[in-house]
Order: C-alpha cells, then sequence, then structure tokens
C-alpha cells in the first residue's frame, strides 16, 4: 500500500493529517472540530476530491469533539464525493463523536467502520 503523506494543517484546537492508502485518501483530525476549525478539515477533504480521489476516509481515532459546522463539513464532502461515484468511510469514532452522529442520524448516511483497518479493507 501507497502510505505517501500528502499534507497536514494545524491549529491550537485540530490537527488536519492527509495521507495516500491505495486508493484511498486517509484524513486524520485529532482535536476539536467546530465553528472555529471546521475549515481546516473542509480544505484537506476538498483538495483530496479535486485531486481526483473519491473514496475518502475519515480516521475519527483521534478526534475529541464535533459540533454542527463539522458535521456540516463532512456532508457535504460526502455529498461531491458520491456525485463523483464515491464516498465518505468514517472510522474509529470515540464514544462522544459517534454519539453526534447518532442524536442527527448522520450515522444513517455514512459507511461507518469500528476501525481504521476495517475501512481500508471494505
Amino acid at each position: 500500500m501507497d502510505r505517501g503523506t500528502v499534507g497536514s494543517a494545524q491549529s491550537g484546537r485540530l490537527r488536519v493529517e492527509v495521507r495516500e492508502e491505495g486508493p484511498s485518501a486517509v484524513v486524520t483530525p485529532a482535536g476539536e472540530l467546530d465553528h472555529h476549525t471546521a475549515d481546516l478539515l473542509r480544505e484537506p477533504l476538498e483538495s483530496c476530491l479535486d485531486k481526483g480521489f473519491t473514496r475518502l476516509v475519515v480516521d475519527c481515532s483521534r478526534l475529541e469533539f464535533c459540533d454542527s459546522t463539522g458535521l456540516n463539513v463532512l456532508l457535504g464532502v460526502r455529498l461531491r464525493a458520491e456525485s463523483a461515484g464515491g464516498g465518505v468511510h468514517l472510522a474509529g469514532m470515540l464514544p462522544a463523536v459517534a454519539r453526534v452522529f447518532e442524536i442527527t442520524g448522520a450515522d444513517a448516511v455514512f459507511t461507518v467502520h469500528d476501525t481504521l483497518e476495517a475501512a481500508l479493507g471494505d
């Protein structure tokens, strides 16, 4: 598998790493995803789509918090990925983040995996 690093972005509350893993772009946000940090995730996700990756895997194992703004970033990117014939897979959500997806029903529109390995193997 290709494990080339594509890039990273950082603020005091959110760090986002991006790497290529075979046909997928793996995006790993770490910290808090909210109104103030949403663009730090939106920009690399959209950049991956612009580069031709239609299968995005978001490794949520280090995402500690996600509010409605963060959720909207993921929903918007999902629509764009699906219109290009791909999708967004979420992996390894911590309980607090998973709860936001459950409460809003967003877990029903994403492919959710327990682990990153499971998402990459799907």
